[in-house]
């Protein structure tokens, strides 16, 4: 089996913390936490998504050419 990569341990990781978010029972503290650690894995993922948007958008430019 292929390994996981950074992109899909980051969104499994991000939907881990909504689930333990809607849950309702971490402490304040806790949700806080969670929240920050999940901020980052979006970004991360963000990331990824729009430099994989940027070089679909080159390819099928070319298309075009």
């Amino acid at each position: 089996m292929a390994k996981k990569d950074e992109f899909e341990k980051n969104l499994e990781s991000l939907e881990k913390i909504v689930q333990k978010l809607e849950n309702g029972e971490l402490s304040l503290e806790e949700s806080l936490k969670n929240f920050e650690d999940g901020i980052k894995y979006y970004k991360q993922c963000k990331k990824k998504l729009t430099d994989i948007e940027k070089k679909i958008t080159v390819l099928t430019d070319k298309l075009d050419d």
